[in-house]
């Protein structure tokens, strides 16, 4: 394939392994185009799976996207709006070379973005193919000589339904109500699906909808629940409709949050701990990953309940390696990613809260029930960023204090003591340092940790 040097993309647009930028200055239809073209070359994949979220700009870059493809020969599989998810399980369902998704997630309404994996929804590794389409798009690519591609339209959803649902008994779900918070992002519709196919087969179970409708303007807001200021709207629905359970979703849905019976948001690390152990009931002995950021409740309950915990790297590329290494059954992280050995390996918003559901039915108890006293055996600060301006400096001042810890340096810089940890890492995209920390049982322990690591980095603060 002849590279024509004619067009000319920067590097910022390209993250570790994926595309994220801002709208007409990193992005635009000819950087979709050419990205197709890369694709093409790179992959030399026959058939691509294409899906898109809701922002305004993503259906004219998704037909930019196939354009590319189809003109360097590779057949379309286009499934329209949808969530990331429904792009990895379409990939490996129709036996794909590849599958894309169109997606900025979370990020501010002038971004977009794009998601790329290979065959059988596998991650493209960074270091490898990733590079080799970054280098081609920058360095300006034609199309590939020879007939045109092929575009057809297709509807996973049904079979993607009933994979989804394949991961629990809607039989044994009891009645309750559910408030689910769509952010007018993506989830919409594939909720509705979901909910449409639980009530054919008889699970009682009511649910109420917030911001339901997907729509490009966002008017409530990006969604992104991890943001302490997105929460209120769903406490209040759930407390007004006296709903046993919120759930809420970020806007490709590949990250699902939750809210308690109280109104309470439930942070991730509790979340992998509960389903580490709702999977370990069903499958004893089996193998849970867990990032390491924040782990210690995950170690524990894992533990008790006859498993083994494995570490990983952050990031969806590394959990997801580490599983197929260690065949696990579930990875999570306490970013809200949920990953099932039975789903490609990959990544759901969906299947955490049908499993919490069945969990919760089965146990007899509510969420905060499950979730229980973990929040006092194990307080953590939650992520804490700094924007420092010289980050590996800030890193060896806070090693150089801490330095008598058990140092491990699998992801970024990791010190234990006996009743405290904490890990600290920097960003793979921009000038931040990102903190966590934990104790065995000691609030004010981990306040006071947490407060005489932020004044060491503090100092190196722009």
């Amino acid at each position: 394939m002849r590279r024509s040097g004619v067009m000319k993309v920067t590097l910022e647009c390209f993250k570790s392994y994926d595309v994220r930028g801002r709208i007409g200055t990193e992005l635009d239809e000819a950087t979709y185009r050419a990205i197709g073209r890369a694709f093409a070359d790179v992959m030399q994949p026959g058939r691509v799976v294409l899906g898109r979220d809701i922002r305004a700009t993503s259906e004219a870059f998704a037909a930019a996207l196939a354009d590319g493809l189809l003109e360097s020969g590779v057949d379309v599989l286009d499934i329209g709006l949808c969530g990331t998810e429904e792009v990895y399980f379409a990939t490996d369902h129709y036996a794909a070379g590849g599958g894309l998704m169109v997606t900025a997630s979370h990020n501010p309404v002038d971004y977009n973005g794009l998601k790329l994996v290979g065959p059988g929804a596998r991650p493209i590794p960074a270091e490898g193919a990733f590079r080799q389409i970054r280098d081609r798009v920058v360095q300006g690519i034609d199309a590939a000589p020879g007939p045109r591609g092929s575009l057809q339209r297709a509807d996973p959803r049904p079979a993607y339904v009933e994979r989804l649902l394949s991961f629990v008994d809607p039989g044994a779900m009891g009645a309750m109500t559910v408030l689910a918070n769509a952010g007018n992002g993506a989830a919409g519709p594939t909720f509705d699906a979901i909910a449409r196919a639980l009530a054919e087969r008889g699970a009682p179970i009511r649910f109420e909808r917030l911001n339901h409708r997907p729509d490009a303007a966002f008017p409530n807001g990006i969604p992104n629940p991890l943001l302490p200021e997105n929460r209120p709207a769903t406490t209040r629905a759930l407390l007004a409709c006296g709903a046993d359970l919120g759930i809420a979703w970020d806007g490709d849905f590949d990250r699902c949050f939750f809210f308690d019976e109280t109104g309470s948001f439930i942070d991730g690390e509790y979340l992998v701990g509960l389903l580490a152990t709702a999977f370990l009931a069903r499958t004893p002995g089996a193998r849970i990953v867990h990032d390491t950021r924040v782990m210690w409740n995950t170690q524990e309950l894992v533990a008790a309940a006859g498993g083994e915990a494995v570490a990983s790297l952050t990031g969806h590329v590394h959990v997801k390696e580490t599983m197929r290494q260690v065949d696990a059954a579930y990875g999570g992280e306490m970013s809200a990613h949920h990953y099932f050995r039975d789903f490609m390996y990959c990544d759901s918003g969906m299947i955490p809260w049908l499993l919490v559901i069945e969990h919760m039915s089965r146990t007899g108890q509510p969420l905060s029930a499950l979730i229980g006293d973990r929040r006092g055996a194990h307080p953590s600060s939650g992520e804490i960023n700094f924007r420092v301006a010289d980050a590996a400096a800030a890193q060896q001042a806070v090693e150089r204090t801490f330095g008598d810890g058990e140092i491990d340096r699998m992801d970024g810089l990791g010190i234990s003591f006996a009743d405290w940890r904490f890990n600290l890492r920097s960003s793979a995209t921009e000038p931040v340092l990102r903190l966590n920390v934990e104790t065995r049982g000691n609030r004010d322990l981990l306040d006071e940790k947490t407060a005489e690591i932020s004044r060491i980095i503090r100092a190196f603060v722009r």
